[in-house]
């Protein structure tokens, strides 16, 4: 069932019943105030009849002929009088006799001084009633057929208004819920047009600033976030390709030029050397790329565990200087930790000892000395890693690129990158929800800050 469909018959139910709940109060207050208006009428008329007759002292007969004259044309109130012995006295219409009066009656009257009850449809009223010191019982009956009309057509005229108004309501409601949900149908209409070819179409938020708006705009939002997911996917394609090919065309040219004509041990050492080297290349490069992919994996699904922060930094510094034995490092403590939790972080000890050694190998391929410091300063809170080189330096207009995926600035002129290493540590330290940052000075060299929370 669709939510116009829905929110029509849920809005109709419920008017339909505070309408009928609406109408049986009405209905049953006016029902008690019939009865509760007659019994008042029935002990008037009991009064007064008695009063002619103790009073007035009209005839027996003459009281019994306005009874039946009466009965004739209006629902004349039928009046019984009895002493307390349960003797007649009078009576209007003793062949008709519609209360029945017995002895236990007579006397439940005389205790209780006034009784209401139904004798089928007619009401019937006792009642005690003093003359001269002395007490009658009189009891008083008469079938309101006034009253009941009355209550039949207020019944019927309540259905009927109830039935239109429901009509009236379930048209009303169709109408509002579709002009509601408008706005929400055009917001289907419009996704249906967007694919991965035109995420630069957005949804219409109106001015109304309502929760449709806010839906449209966090849709929006989305949208947006996903245009630069899809286009940095792109861009991250593109620099693959283009990383892979120029490697990849070295190799086949340097074979096809060893293949094309008679080389001496010499020459096809070399032109292997150089296939080698590209391979190489070809290696990290793919290396990078694995890391990069598990760095951007859901922190869920990564293994973490308490990290030495220390015996981190010295595989990593083993890991730069076995690949370039040319390369010199300096770890350096700051000062003193007191518990081994202060020199811990709960991290992952691969993805940690990567982004280390992309921070080490930089400083020292950056040198003119090779070499690179990296110092450790214990804080309340957090480990402070502080990596720092003496080399060729970051320009400033460049500073705020260096952590781009396959940005390459001036530098790489100087050294041969893929510019993948320092956006991959920033991801690392990132998912090990600390904070990296770089303050360079063009010819004078560079330095990175890093803070991880300890244990």
């Amino acid at each position: 069932m669709k939510i116009r469909t829905r929110l029509t018959l849920l809005f109709t139910v419920i008017t339909a019943t505070i309408l009928l709940v609406f109408a049986a109060v009405i209905y049953f207050s006016a029902k008690q105030d019939r009865e509760r208006e007659f019994y008042s009428v029935l002990k008037s008329e009991a009064v007064t009849k008695a009063n002619l007759f103790f009073e007035a002292q009209v005839p027996v007969e003459t009281l019994q002929n306005i009874y039946r004259n009466n009965r004739q044309t209006i629902n004349e109130v039928e009046v019984a009088i009895y002493d307390p012995q349960f003797h007649l006295l009078y009576h209007d219409a003793v062949d008709i006799d519609v209360v029945k009066e017995t002895e236990t009656l007579i006397d439940q009257i005389y205790s209780r001084k006034e009784v209401h009850f139904y004798q089928d449809q007619w009401q019937v009223v006792g009642m005690v009633y003093t003359f001269k010191g002395k007490q009658y019982i009189i009891t008083a009956a008469a079938l309101d057929q006034y009253g009941y009309n009355k209550l039949e057509n207020l019944l019927q005229n309540s259905l009927v208004i109830f039935i239109i108004s429901l009509a009236f309501i379930y048209l009303l409601s169709h109408f509002f819920t579709n002009k509601a949900l408008n706005p929400v149908r055009e917001m289907t209409d419009k996704a249906r047009l967007i694919s991965a070819t035109n995420l630069d179409l957005r949804l219409s938020s109106g001015t109304d600033g309502d929760e449709l708006a806010e839906l449209a705009n966090t849709f929006n939002e989305m949208l947006m976030r996903l245009e630069k997911s899809f286009d940095a996917q792109k861009h991250f394609v593109s620099n693959i390709s283009h990383e892979l090919r120029t490697p990849l065309s070295a190799i086949i040219a340097e074979l096809e030029l060893a293949l094309a004509k008679e080389n001496t041990n010499e020459g096809y050492q070399k032109a292997i050397a150089y296939a080698l080297t590209d391979t190489q290349k070809l290696v990290r490069l793919s290396n990078s790329l694995l890391d990069l992919a598990k760095a951007s994996y859901d922190p869920s699904e990564i293994a973490f565990k308490a990290v030495r922060i220390d015996e981190v930094l010295l595989d990593a510094m083993q890991q730069v200087q076995q690949a370039n034995r040319t390369y010199k490092v300096d770890i350096h403590f700051e000062n003193d930790f007191e518990e081994d939790e202060q020199i811990c972080v709960n991290g992952n000890t691969y993805l940690l000892k990567v982004a280390f050694a992309n921070l080490i190998e930089n400083g020292c391929k950056f040198s003119t000395n090779l070499h690179s410091r990296v110092t450790i300063s214990f804080k309340p809170r957090t480990i402070a890693l502080t990596f720092v080189d003496h080399g060729i330096g970051i320009p400033s207009d460049e500073v705020a690129h260096i952590f781009t995926p396959f940005y390459r600035g001036q530098n790489s002129e100087f050294s041969y990158g893929h510019g993948i290493g320092l956006s991959l540590t920033q991801k690392i330290i990132v998912l090990h929800k600390g904070s990296i940052r770089v303050d360079s000075t063009l010819g004078k060299g560079t330095q990175f800050l890093i803070e991880l929370p300890h244990l």
